[in-house]
């Protein structure tokens, strides 16, 4: 540092003169320890000096970058966990009481107990599959290979292991699925769609199955249909998962394919399996209390806004947009139909309104959250009227017994909204899809 060799240059001189004297020599010492004691002292303040003047006079560039800041942790929200808490018990209404008095005012007098029956014990049956492995095999991704490559299987199905009996689903994130959310809240509402999808199906068997057949159908199709098929479109890692980039991209936004498609082709597959009611199509088989039916009916297009405006896993824009959608879409749907009736028949009826409300549902779920209320509208009168030919006309000239229409309006219906999905999605309601 400079001011040591100017220390040291002051010694040099003053060693440098001639005298020999005591006097001398003793001042000499005196000097040359006042000169140490205050390089010693001035030292540190003497570094951190220069090397302060040296980093002023360094150029920018060489300074050190700074380090990013690190990601915030995600958080819960509170207000998008109680619409998500409020979605999951709408979503459990649409199934009873919402299904069940729809699907028990359709049937004859004589079975309307054990029809509402298969809705009520679909709730306390699923429930416990959810727990035990459902859920994991829907939602619980295998872990891949030390190479990075994962099986082939897990395209098809989720581990059903990681969340055996709920393990470590509780009050954290899963940022996979929901990050504002907790997990528990999310295994709910996914839980309500697994109960009402098998409970769809029970309308093609409604009045001709034994009920001990009943729960073993039940069980073995969640296992093998619909477990597998939640986790290739909804699951990480899915075939079908667009969110991740899957091999085959779907956009199913609320269960337009996990859903409807799933299960009213099932439906159609039990109605030709089974055969025909004694006595159809020769003896009428009218329902016996339209009223119920009209009741569930109302119940279900209340509950479809969990079921839709849910689905967008929060209470921002999208679930609006995915409620709205789907309200004009319904709208659309049962003017729809009551027109075809009115052309078709000379005169609408309330049961083909009631019908054509869930056939617009059921067709605006796998678009609810990627089209506009133009785009809805459109798909809903589609819906209307495509849903009523496949009952009215497809179903007789087939000569198979659907006995309460689950593939007319669910597999038709649903097979429907998932290709006007692809006709009328935009990134300007949900730009997640960009790209």
């Amino acid at each position: 540092p400079k001011f040591l060799i100017t220390i040291h240059s002051a010694l040099i001189s003053f060693q440098g003169r001639d005298s020999t004297s005591t006097k001398d020599k003793t001042m000499k010492k005196l000097i040359l320890m006042l000169c140490c004691l205050a390089a010693a002292f001035a030292a540190p303040f003497a570094f951190s000096q220069e090397a302060a003047a040296d980093a002023a006079a360094a150029p920018a560039a060489e300074a050190p970058a700074a380090e990013a800041p690190a990601a915030p942790a995600p958080t819960i929200n509170t207000g998008d966990n109680a619409w998500m808490l409020t979605s999951t018990a709408l979503v459990l209404m649409m199934t009873g009481p919402g299904l069940a008095l729809f699907y028990g005012g359709l049937v004859r007098n004589k079975n309307v107990l054990s029809t509402m029956m298969h809705s009520l014990f679909i709730m306390g049956l699923m429930s416990v599959l959810w727990v035990v492995y459902g859920y994991s095999m829907a939602f619980g991704d295998f872990a891949p290979a030390a190479d990075g490559s994962v099986k082939w299987y897990s395209y098809f199905m989720g581990d059903p292991c990681k969340y055996f009996m709920l393990k470590d689903v509780g009050a954290a994130i899963n940022s996979d699925y929901a990050p504002t959310i907790p997990h528990q809240t999310f295994m709910l509402f996914q839980l309500m769609f697994a109960i009402i999808t098998p409970a769809l199906i029970s309308g093609a068997f409604a009045e001709r199955m034994k009920f001990s057949a009943f729960v073993v159908f039940i069980i073995l199709w969640a296992t093998v249909v619909y477990f597998p098929m939640a986790h290739m479109v909804w699951g990480k890692g899915g075939l079908f998962n667009w969110f991740f980039a899957a091999k085959i991209p779907v956009l199913d936004f609320a269960g337009g394919t996990v859903v409807h498609v799933s299960s009213g082709v099932s439906a159609l597959v039990c109605a030709i399996v089974l055969g025909k009611r004694v006595g159809y199509p020769g003896t009428p088989m009218l329902p016996h209390n339209v009223v119920l039916s009209l009741i569930g009916a109302a119940l279900l297009w209340v509950g479809w806004f969990g079921f839709n405006a849910g689905s967008a896993l929060g209470c921002g824009d999208l679930a609006t947009a995915a409620f709205a959608s789907t309200h004009f879409a319904t709208a659309a749907a049962a003017l729809s139909w009551a027109g075809a009736e009115w052309l078709l028949k000379g005169k609408p009826s309330v049961l083909g309104v009631a019908s054509g409300m869930v056939a617009g549902l059921v067709a605006i779920t796998p678009a609810a959250g990627f089209v506009t209320v133009p785009s809805a509208l459109i798909i809903g009168a589609a819906a209307g009227l495509i849903c009523y030919l496949a009952v009215s006309k497809l179903k007789h000239a087939l000569g198979y017994d659907d006995s309460l229409d689950a593939f007319g309006v669910h597999g038709i219906g649903g097979t429907l909204g998932a290709l006007l999905t692809g006709v009328f999605a935009t990134a300007a309601v949900n730009p997640a899809i960009e790209g």
